[in-house]
């Protein structure tokens, strides 16, 4: 059966980050353009039309993997302007297209997220994902403090929760 993860977390959470990590694995297909570029805008992720609009997700090409990885923050940006994005209506676009969808919720501790987004955008936002995220149940937690700390001994586990491939041995990792 085909998989999707989908790594969501408040802006300054480490999205990017585990995109680049999930991106790695040859098996996975993903942001390949961020893996040579330190950020790129969610507007350029590669399902950023299917978060605008969710329906998109059947006119996708399901045929080009087995595993696929999305990333959006809460909220991201669009046009300038915060949105919010409908991970509700997207896991369930994907279910109907046979994919088993597992989510994936990206953290940091408070403090940190709070001066970060003070920061880049002028405002704590942070509020507004733990809004969006209090009816839905991810599959796994991601914490960079936590990645830090354990390492492959952490992303085997992720891997073994979501039953996905995850590069272990990468020097981008290390």
């Amino acid at each position: 059966m085909k998989r999707l993860v989908i790594l969501t977390g408040p802006q300054g959470s480490g999205n990017h980050m585990w995109s680049k990590i999930f991106a790695l694995h040859p098996d996975v297909w993903g942001w390949q353009a961020l893996l040579d570029t330190y950020w790129i805008g969610h507007d350029q992720e590669p399902f950023a039309d299917c978060w605008r609009d969710p329906g998109l997700l059947q006119k996708f090409d399901w045929t080009q993997s087995d595993h696929y990885v999305t990333s959006i923050s809460v909220p991201y940006m669009e046009n300038g302007q915060p949105a919010m994005p409908d991970i509700g209506r997207f896991r369930q676009e994907c279910r109907v297209q046979g994919i088993d969808v597992r989510l994936a919720i990206c953290g940091r501790d408070r403090n940190v997220l709070a001066m970060q987004q003070q920061r880049l955008r002028g405002g704590i936002t942070f509020y507004q994902a733990l809004v969006a995220y209090e009816d839905l149940i991810p599959d796994v937690f991601l914490s960079f403090e936590l990645l830090y700390l354990y390492r492959r001994r952490y992303l085997q586990t992720i891997s073994a929760a979501l039953d996905f491939p995850i590069m272990l041995q990468s020097d981008v990792i290390d």
